[in-house]
């Protein structure tokens, strides 16, 4: 029993440790503010792309956390590896392209499926589950980014 007990910790303490080192985090910070406080401080996590079921156009998501005192808004999203990275808002009837998305201070964007996600069209060579996209996350403030995106199956939904 102890034995067991011992193994499943393992387990779970190397399943955690894997997940870290998976996650895509990428920290950015911009502006400086009196005393030296940083503007808008992001962190890029839970990204992934789900396998495109066919005509290689694929969603995107990810969470853009800001733990400073300034708001930021990401205005562009290209990747080398396909010729186009556009933003999208889902509502109940439709979809539509916007130009910025808000990213709060003290709060996140949040790219999730059925909202907003980004749309990639024209990948350089077709994708495969594992493979990792390069998206070049351009916010007003704080710059570009670069974030390597994997491509998960076409089922997968954070958490499971």
């Amino acid at each position: 029993m102890a034995a067991a007990l011992g193994f499943r910790r393992l387990s779970l303490a190397g399943a955690a440790l894997a997940a870290a080192l998976t996650a895509t985090v990428i920290v950015v910070a911009c502006g400086g503010g009196p005393g030296g406080r940083a503007g808008a401080v992001l962190r890029v996590d839970d990204s992934y792309i789900p396998l495109p079921a066919g005509d290689g156009m694929a969603a995107g998501y990810l969470t853009v956390n800001n733990i400073g005192d300034h708001a930021d808004k990401l205005v562009r999203v290209t990747s080398p590896g396909a010729s186009s990275v556009t933003m999208h808002r889902s509502t109940e009837t439709s979809m539509e392209a916007v130009q910025s998305l808000e990213v709060p201070a003290g709060g996140a964007l949040k790219l999730a499926r059925g909202g907003i996600h980004l749309m990639i069209m024209g990948w350089q060579k077709p994708p495969a589950v594992g493979d990792q996209l390069e998206l070049d996350l351009t916010f007003e403030r704080a710059g570009t980014v670069a974030v390597q995106v994997p491509v998960k199956p076409l089922t997968y939904r954070p958490g499971s």
